[in-house]
This record gives structure tokens, sequence and C-alpha cells, in this order.
């Protein structure tokens, strides 16, 4: 019998795809905004309680750094405080809980990247620092649970499943438009294969509790790597000088690496790769190689 998996932003990319290719493996228990308002704490813990779950991926969150600047109080009771109200229901039901985290914790950690999962985090975002906040919480409440935290991750189109902003799309689009786009210069991050977590999903289900960072190894610039993506994607060297810009103003005062260390995940027996690989896997799977 399958376990049953609540789902939480069910309609999103990453939970799209972790249905479509897991169908065999859980019965999933999709939960939507349709059904429950995140803005809502206590209505949230209301409907886990009545919901038929056997274990509770909850990746629902707003991401989107001008609405949690805009509105850290309202954004709080989504990205925090309704986390914490489904992790408590799962504690108090004896269900697991995995939690979809971010790269985010790191962009003004002190420490040297790539981090590892014992490494102190630190924020300039309101998002990174509310992800922080429920990271904490469930590592000092919990004991059935995983936090896996996400590095950006990318993909191309499938029906019914639409990938989120990525530097794969934002390649594509710069070279299909013939636009000019610029890339940061002074950054650098992990950036994975979104068709990774679908594929591995049972088995990081099976974790032994704790965190683990699910990062593609990448030593590239932000700018760095978006030439290498136009470069894999055939653009001519001319092309990719011409619209593959470097910008240099985005964080120069303070250059950001907050790349993820992937080594537990790797030794638990989670596939991960480097990011050429991963761009070069993404596009034979779509017969682009």
């Amino acid at each position: 019998m399958r376990p049953k998996m609540a789902i939480t932003g069910a309609n999103g990319y990453l939970a799209s795809l972790a249905q479509l290719y897991n169908r065999d493996a859980f019965d999933f228990v999709r939960v939507s905004r349709a059904d429950v308002d995140y803005t809502r704490p206590v209505e949230v813990a209301r409907h886990f309680e009545r919901l038929d779950f056997d274990l509770c991926l909850h990746m629902a969150a707003d991401a989107t750094t001008a609405h949690c600047e805009g509105d850290p109080e309202g954004t709080h009771k989504v990205n925090a405080e309704s986390a914490i109200a489904i992790a408590e229901v799962c504690r108090a039901r004896g269900k697991r809980l995995l939690f979809v985290s971010t790269e985010q914790c790191f962009n003004a950690a002190p420490g040297a990247a790539p981090f590892s999962e014992e490494d102190e985090m630190a924020s300039t975002t309101r998002y990174g620092q509310q992800k922080i906040e429920v990271d904490t919480w469930m590592r000092g409440h919990l004991d059935d649970y995983v936090v896996l935290r996400l590095s950006w991750m990318f993909g191309l189109p499938l029906p019914h499943v639409t990938p989120s902003p990525s530097i794969l799309g934002n390649v594509l689009a710069a070279l299909r438009t013939r636009t000019p786009t610029a890339f940061r210069v002074h950054e650098r991050r992990n950036m994975t294969y979104a068709q990774r977590l679908a594929d591995q999903l049972p088995q990081i289900s099976e974790l032994p509790s704790g965190v683990y960072h699910f990062a593609s190894q990448n030593g590239r610039t932000t700018y760095e790597s978006a030439r290498l993506v136009a470069r894999k994607l055939g653009a001519t060297p001319a092309d990719i000088d011409r619209l593959i810009v470097p910008d240099e103003e985005t964080y120069a005062d303070r250059p950001r690496d907050f790349r993820l260390a992937s080594d537990k995940a790797r030794a638990a027996g989670i596939e991960l790769a480097t990011f050429e690989q991963d761009v070069d896997a993404c596009l034979g799977d779509f017969g682009w190689k």
C-alpha cells in the first residue's frame, strides 16, 4: 500500500514535477491555496488536523523577495507561522515532515562557502530569515523530520508543469529574443536540475532525521554559469559576448557566495552532480543534445 503524502504548494513547479514522477510511490494528498489560506495559521492547523496523510512534504511558500520585504508580517504568517503550525500537527500526530528550505539561509552567513548543514546561517532577506526561523524551530522541536535546503533549481517545461524562473530559462529567453541580458559577476551559487529531486523523492522521504543540502556543485559565478549554458545551447561566441552581459555592479561592494556543500546528502545515497553535468542531463532529457 502506497503511503499518503500530503504535498503543499501542489500546483507549483517542484511539487508538480514530484507528483508527475512519483505516482507509483505515493498517494498524493494535494493541498493548494484553494484549500487553505496560509495567512491564517490557526486555520492551517485545523486543516491539517483533519487531513488523512502518512507524511507531509511542505513546499508552499511566498518566495517573492518584493512581497517578503514589502509585507513582512503577512509573509511571516505564510512562510514561518503556518509552516510551524503544520510541523506542530505532524509532531502531535506522529507524522514525518519534509520541509523545503533554501540556500538563501546563507546569503549573509559569516563563514566561507560552500556551507555545510551545521554552519551558522544568516540572511539579508526576509524570505531567508523566515526560512531560518522554521528551520531552527524544527531542529529544536521535532524528532522525525527532514529539512531539505535547496539551491536554485532549473528545468524545462512539460505538459502541465511550468518551470520557475531559472538560469536556463533566463539564458534561453536572452538567446531567443536576441535581448542582451545581465548576469551577476559578484555572485556564486549552486544550480541544480530539478529532475534530480523528483527522481529521488522516495529516497529523500526515508532519509534519517536531520538537515540536508540538495545542491549540485558549481564553482562559477552566475555570469560564468550563464555563458556556459549559452554555449551548451549552441550559441556562437559572438552571440554569447553580445547577449550574455556581465552585471559588474550588483554586490560589487560585498560579493555573495552562498553555495551549499552536499557531502552529507551524497553520503546518504542521494545522487548529485555538478552544474555542468546537470545542464547536460537536462538538455539530453529534452532531446537538445
